[in-house]
């Protein structure tokens, strides 16, 4: 079992890491603002991380027997060790009359956002060792 202290600087750690990749996508998406028939990245990571932290929480209310190895479970809990950010396509949307989608604006407004929160898990991760560190003392 983890405890808190590790599952709080892994949870953080690893949001950490899916906003150097978002960084990464909004700057390809920036650099690729004028390319015709360009589409957007996104990354999907803090839904998913979501969703697996409250797979725990929702049990189904009829539980199955499985009388076999092989058989397929109806439920199982999600480690939320197991979520990875992911690159997904924007096909939903067009910006410009050449088929792209990638706005400057809105990517500029991600890049301060995603800027900031990094700033906040950096601050939250410093905090958590700060608190052990005046534990020891």
């Amino acid at each position: 079992m983890i405890n808190s202290f590790q599952k709080t600087v892994d949870l953080l750690h690893r949001a950490m890491d899916a906003n150097l990749i978002r960084r990464d996508v909004i700057a390809h998406n920036m650099a690729n603002a004028d390319v015709p028939n360009y589409k957007r990245q996104i990354v999907n990571f803090e839904s998913e991380l979501k969703r697996a932290l409250d797979s725990g929480k929702t049990k189904p209310a009829l539980e199955l027997t499985m009388t076999d190895s092989r058989h397929i479970p109806a439920w199982r809990e999600r480690d939320y060790r197991d979520v990875k950010p992911r690159r997904v396509l924007d096909y939903t949307t067009t910006y410009n009359n050449n088929g792209n989608n990638v706005d400057p604006e809105q990517e500029l407004m991600g890049a301060l956002e995603n800027q900031m929160t990094y700033t906040l898990l950096a601050q939250a991760a410093a905090f958590e060792f700060g608190q052990v560190s005046r534990a020891l003392r």
